[in-house]
Order: structure tokens, then sequence, then C-alpha cells
């Protein structure tokens, strides 16, 4: 339900659960949180979180999340180490993010979404705090009153509105997405590792 694509120095990974809307269970966190281990050690130079489908990720496995997952330190963990990545990373937003979901995606350096997706990440109704370094990176991006209309006031927002609060940083035609994402990681490919780490580090949050 994860796949894992290797293409030279930019890999992929796909949540590949179209059926279920990709949501996630915690097997499918734990491989996340692998892939990004292995990625780290292999000194890669891009990262990129996408799905099958029209649904990037409906957030956590409806039966898992009854069951635990909504409130398991394992999308701490998982967000924790895509945002410490030295690479440059992406999140290709293929279709709606929501849930528990929008803790990977607010860790990547650059988020990128097909004009169908929608954003909502509705703790408040359902009585769950969010991931705890969730409100602070979507406050870094889209500021404290934007954020809590999505945490605390539950609105579920289109692609357009998010492109104009800083939520994603590019709107672009589904079939264009894969070109998009190759153009994105050209320079980050062709420059030294410790270049992009030290960039990276440079540049706060």
């Amino acid at each position: 339900m994860i796949e894992v694509e290797k293409h030279d120095a930019v890999w992929t990974l796909r949540l590949n659960r179209p059926d279920k809307a990709n949501s996630l269970t915690r097997d499918m966190l734990l491989a996340v949180e692998k892939a990004a281990e292995e990625a780290e050690r292999s000194e890669i130079a891009g990262f990129v979180l996408t799905g099958t489908g029209n649904v990037f990720s409906a957030g956590a496995d409806l039966e898992e999340a009854r069951a635990g997952l909504a409130t398991d330190g394992i999308w701490e963990r998982v967000s924790g180490r895509i945002a410490r990545l030295p690479c440059l990373t992406l999140a290709a937003l293929n279709g709606t993010l929501a849930g528990g979901a929008f803790g990977m995606a607010l860790a990547c350096d650059i988020r990128i979404a097909v004009p169908s997706a929608k954003f909502f990440y509705p703790v408040m109704k359902l009585g769950f705090l969010p991931q705890p370094s969730d409100p602070a990176r979507m406050s870094a991006l889209i500021g404290p009153a934007r954020s809590k209309m999505i945490l605390m006031a539950s609105q579920k927002i289109d692609a357009e509105t998010a492109l104009s609060w800083g939520l994603v940083d590019r709107v672009v035609a589904r079939e264009a997405l894969a070109d998009t994402v190759a153009e994105l990681t050209e320079a980050a490919c062709a420059a030294p590792a410790e270049i992009r780490k030290g960039i990276k580090q440079m540049i706060p949050g």
C-alpha cells in the first residue's frame, strides 16, 4: 500500500490504497517512516509524497482510528522524520488532503496540488487534538487566524484558496504533476549533498 519509486536521486513514495481513499494504517505509516530513514542514509536529492487516484489521503483508516491510531505517536514520528530530511521534500497532492495526513504534507518543503484538491483537518469535530507539530507548521505557512479556520472552525478549503493562503505553493493540472516535480527537483539533483543540506539548514522552518 506504500510504493517507493527510486529514480536516480529522487524517490517517490506513493500511497496506493485508492479503494479506501488512501487512508493510512499504522503499517503504512511505519513504511513511510522506514523509507524516510533509508532516504536520509542514501543522501538523495528529492523525496516526494504522492498518492494513487483522486485523493491524496483521507487521513487515518477509520477502523484503526477507532482502535487508537488517531492518537498514536507514529504520526508525529513520521512528520518529524520527513521534516528532518536534508534533501528537498515535496508533497505532490494528487487530490484531497484530510486529517492526520496533513502532518506529512506540512512537514514537506514544498506542496503542489491539483485543482480539484480540498483541504480539511476536522479534529475539533472528531474530538481529537491535532498532531503536536502541525498547528505550528500550519501557522508558519498561513498565519494563526487561518490555521484556526481549519483546525477550530473545521473549514474545508479548495485548492485556489489554499494557494492564496500559502498552504500550497502551486496548483497544476493533474497531467502536469509529474513534470512539475521534475522541474522543482532539477536544481537539487545537480547540487552536491552538502550544498542541499547547507541551504536547507539556513532556511528557518
